[in-house]
C-alpha cells in the first residue's frame, strides 16, 4: 500500500476543476487545413488568444495535443492575482521601476479584463475577490516581506506590510495586496471556447505539432504530416517544443508542484496565502457541493530532481492536518511550470529569424493573470497595434547579470547531471517489481525504465528523453518518466504527457 493511501490521499491524481465542469471535445486534425492564425496549445494562453482573435474577425484554429485544459490550466491552484510572490523589490533591484511598473500593470489589466468579461457575460465560474498574502516565518524572511512593502509603496500597489495574517500559522508579519480574485478556470474558459467556435474558429484535440515550417506564412506539421498553415503562428504549448529558433531549452527552467483539496475540521477564514520561504505552500479555498474546501499547494521541485514524488503530497497533507485538521481528501494533483531567467514571462515573438511566430511562455506557476496577458499581448501584436507592454515581455530582451548567473549555474547542473546519469551502472530486471512499482533497470544490457501494472503485466521503455537525449526518471506519484533537463514527461508505457518532446519513449519491451 502506497503512503498516499495510508493517509487516505487519492491514489491517483484528479483536477477538482476538470471534474467540475463537462468540457466540450473536439476531433483530431484529418486533413491538411489553412486559417488567419495557427495556435498550438488549448490552455488558458491559447484560448485567450483564440478567443480574442476570434472576437476581432481572425479565422483561428487552435491546435492541442491531447484534451483542452490537460495541461497546467486543468492543474492549476488558479489565483488570480498580481502577487506572484516576492516580486516587485526583485524587479526594482535587478530590471528597474519602468519594468516593475509595467509588469505590475500589465497583471491588473489582465484581471481588470476578466472580471469585466465574467459580468459582461453572466460566466459563473467561482469567482470571488480576495486579498492576497505572503507571509513570512521567520525574521530573514520577515525583512525580505518589508523590503518588498517598500517595493508596493514606490509602485503604487494597493496594499503593504501588516503584522500578522488571519491563518492560524506561526508568522512574523506580510505583505498583503488588496482586491485580488480567485475562480475556476475551467468554468471561466468554457463559454470562451464556446464562442470561438460559434465565430467560425476550429479546435482541433489529439493533434500533436512536432514541426514548424518558418515560411512567409507559417505552417505547424502534425505527428502525421497534416499540415496547417496561417498569416500567423502562435506556440502557447506550456514549454516550446521547437529548437531551431529561440533556444528556450537554455532559458528556461521547469518546476513541478503539488496539490490537494481538503474537507477540514477549522473553518477557512478567506484569503490567498503564500509563505515567503522554501518549502513553498500556498492556501485558497473552492467549494465543493455546498461545502468550503482548502486548496494547498507547494513542496515543488525541479521537474525530475526528486526521487520520492508522493513525499510532496503526505508534506502537504501533514501542513493541512496540522492547520486545520483534515476530515478527508477528495483530490490531488500535481503540475508544472518553466521559470525565465530574470523571472518575466516571454510573450511575444518567437525569435528575430521568425517574423510572423509569436510565443508565451515562463509564468513561473503564475499562470492565471500571465495566461489572459499574454492573449492581450498577442493579440495587440498581431493586429499590429503593438503594446506599451510590449518590451517588458519580449523573448527577444537582453539577459541582464542575474540571469546570466542562473543560466551558467544551471547549465553546470545539467551538464553534470547529464553525465551522471550516462555513467549510471542500474541494477535488477524487471521481475523484481512489486505492483505498481516503477524503476530503472538493466534490460539486456542497457538503461531501462520499468513498471508493473496493477493487473501485474510489465512495461519497459527507453528513459533516453526524445528530446534532447538525457535520462528520464521515475515519477511514483504521478507514474511517468519526467525529464530533469528541460521538463518533458511521458507515460510509463512512453506516450508523451507534456513537452517538450514531441515524440514517445521507445519501447524495449511489448
Amino acid at each position: 500500500m502506497s503512503k498516499n493511501r495510508a493517509l487516505n490521499i487519492p491514489d491517483r491524481s484528479e483536477s477538482y476543476w476538470l471534474d467540475s465542469v463537462e468540457f466540450p471535445t473536439f476531433p483530431s486534425l484529418e486533413e491538411n487545413c489553412e486559417t488567419d492564425v495557427v495556435i498550438i496549445g488549448g490552455g488558458i494562453s491559447g484560448i485567450m488568444t483564440a478567443y480574442l482573435l476570434a472576437i476581432e474577425g481572425y479565422r483561428v484554429t487552435l491546435v492541442e495535443a491531447r484534451r483542452l485544459l490537460s495541461g497546467t490550466t486543468g492543474f492549476t491552484t488558479a489565483k488570480l492575482t498580481s502577487q506572484h510572490g516576492l516580486i516587485y523589490d526583485y524587479l526594482l533591484q535587478n530590471e528597474g521601476s519602468k519594468t516593475a511598473n509595467s509588469y505590475y500593470e500589465a497583471n491588473e489589466a489582465a484581471i481588470s479584463y476578466v472580471k469585466n468579461l465574467i459580468t459582461e457575460k453572466g460566466i459563473d465560474c467561482d469567482f470571488s475577490e480576495e486579498k492576497a498574502y505572503v507571509f513570512a516565518e521567520d525574521e530573514k524572511q520577515q525583512e525580505k516581506v518589508k523590503e518588498e512593502a517598500e517595493a508596493y509603496r514606490k509602485i503604487g500597489i494597493d496594499g503593504g506590510f501588516i503584522d500578522n495574517i488571519p491563518l492560524d500559522v506561526h508568522n512574523l508579519g506580510a505583505v498583503v495586496m488588496n482586491h485580488q480574485a480567485q475562480f475556476n478556470p475551467v468554468k471561466f474558459l468554457k463559454p470562451l471556447v464556446e464562442e470561438i467556435v460559434a465565430k467560425g474558429g476550429r479546435v482541433f484535440e489529439n493533434t500533436r505539432v512536432d514541426d514548424i515550417e518558418s515560411n512567409k506564412r507559417p505552417v505547424a506539421v502534425t505527428r502525421e504530416g497534416r499540415r496547417v498553415e496561417g498569416d500567423y503562428l502562435v506556440v502557447c504549448s506550456h514549454y516550446p517544443f521547437y529548437d531551431k529558433e529561440g533556444f528556450y531549452y537554455a532559458r528556461l527552467s521547469p518546476n513541478r508542484s503539488y496539490s490537494i483539496a481538503a474537507e477540514t475540521d477549522k473553518e477557512y477564514p478567506g484569503g490567498m496565502y503564500v509563505n515567503a520561504g522554501q518549502p513553498a505552500h500556498s492556501l485558497r479555498s473552492i467549494q465543493l457541493e455546498g461545502k468550503e474546501l482548502v486548496l494547498a499547494g507547494g513542496y515543488g521541485h525541479y521537474v525530475g530532481h526528486k526521487q520520492n514524488t508522493e513525499e510532496s503530497y503526505n508534506q502537504l497533507y501533514q501542513f493541512v492536518n496540522q492547520t486545520f485538521g483534515v476530515k478527508k481528501v477528495p483530490y490531488r494533483w500535481s503540475a508544472q511550470d518553466p521559470a525565465t531567467l530574470d523571472q518575466i514571462p516571454y510573450i511575444g515573438r518567437y525569435s528575430t529569424e521568425m517574423e510572423n511566430v509569436f510565443v508565451a511562455t515562463g509564468y513561473r506557476k503564475w499562470g492565471m493573470s500571465s495566461g489572459i496577458l499574454a492573449g492581450q499581448l498577442l493579440t495587440n501584436l498581431i493586429s499590429g497595434r503593438g503594446s506599451k507592454y510590449e518590451e517588458t515581455f519580449s523573448p527577444l530582451r537582453p539577459i541582464k547579470e542575474p540571469g546570466m548567473k542562473k543560466l551558467t549555474k544551471e547549465s553546470f547542473h545539467l551538464g553534470k547531471m547529464f553525465a551522471e546519469d550516462k555513467a549510471e551502472k542500474p541494477a535488477g530486471q524487471f521481475t523484481d517489481l512489486q505492483i505498481d512499482e516503477g524503476k530503472v533497470i538493466n534490460y539486456n544490457e542497457q538503461r531501462a525504465g520499468a513498471y508493473r501494472d496493477e493487473q501485474g503485466d510489465f512495461h519497459v521503455v527507453d528513459t533516453t528523453c526524445t528530446h534532447m537525449g538525457c535520462q528520464t526518471h521515475w515519477n511514483n506519484a504521478e507514474r511517468t518518466w519526467d525529464c530533469p533537463c528541460h521538463g518533458s514527461r511521458f507515460s510509463y508505457n512512453g506516450d508523451v504527457v507534456e513537452g517538450p518532446a514531441t515524440k514517445p519513449l521507445k519501447k524495449m519491451r511489448e
